[in-house]
């Protein structure tokens, strides 16, 4: 799916289905895809959504048109930003949109062509992976404007890249390609642009064949030690216990000997 094929109202959120991916469309390209004050709103409602829809087992996030996303919209930057039951300027709408994308349990997928820039990188560092064109270039960008990054932003940031690496992307400002964004861990994987949307979406649909029960028990291990939770041994213990009970063992087991495609069937108890 190219940028220029679904094309949405100024400033919204679409969703895209294909088959068991779903994509959340940024789309706002008059303003290179610049994140309005309703556009963060919606990502809490939407990520609901499409959580609670056992069809989706795969979400991508990416821009309309050329780009990703120019960051949050500067004009409302301070209502954007404003905590509603605390009256700071510590998040407000871009961390409770952050911490749905990193709460959700199925996998996210960043799909980052052209410009990633300021909160928009607070969007794709949410996400589990982060896949570059050859295209994209990357700007953390609140020294040039002279805001306090929210926290919880920081500290992921500090987490994938390394404390000194932070304080070179915060610092300066500057833009990098994503060759280098790559080398810095800021990203995954870098593909040339002529093939990063059908590779993107290839992808998607192979994670949606692998075992869900998998999945989304090692996204909850892995975010569990890298956040350095106190219960890693109860959460490896519960998901033990769900292998045990399920059948996607068994099934991948033999599919594999006999050479043949695993069809896996396990799903969340409840809606995620």
């Amino acid at each position: 799916m190219k940028g220029s094929d679904v094309l949405a109202p100024q400033g919204t959120l679409n969703v895209v289905r294909e088959g068991a991916a779903a994509t959340i469309l940024l789309d706002n390209q008059k303003m290179r895809n610049a994140v309005t004050k309703d556009m963060w709103q919606q990502f809490v409602p939407t990520l609901h959504m499409l959580g609670a829809d056992p069809a989706v087992k795969v979400v991508v996030v990416r821009g309309a048109g050329d780009h990703f996303s120019a960051g949050a919209d500067i004009s409302a930057l301070r209502e954007i930003l404003l905590d509603q039951d605390t009256g700071r300027h510590d998040g407000g709408h871009v961390s409770a949109a952050e911490q749905a994308l990193a709460d959700f349990p199925k996998p996210t997928i960043a799909a980052i062509d052209g410009y990633c820039a300021g909160g928009a990188w607070q969007i794709a560092g949410a996400c589990d992976i982060r896949m570059a064109s050859d295209r994209a270039a990357f700007g953390l960008t609140p020294a040039k404007i002279g805001i306090v990054y929210p926290l919880s932003g920081i500290q992921r940031l500090v987490r994938l890249v390394g404390p000194a690496t932070a304080k070179f992307l915060l610092f300066s400002g500057d833009f990098i390609d994503a060759r280098e964004a790559a080398a810095l861990g800021l990203v995954t994987r870098v593909i040339p642009q002529d093939r990063f949307w059908p590779e993107i979406e290839a992808f998607a649909q192979r994670l949606a064949t692998r075992s869900q029960l998998s999945i989304h028990a090692m996204k909850d291990l892995v975010d569990a030690i890298a956040e350095g939770a106190a219960d890693v041994a109860e959460r490896s213990d519960f998901w033990q216990l769900e292998m045990a009970a399920s059948t996607d063992a068994e099934e991948g087991i033999s599919a594999f000997l006999a050479k043949e495609a695993p069809v896996f069937s396990w799903t969340p108890h409840r809606p995620c």
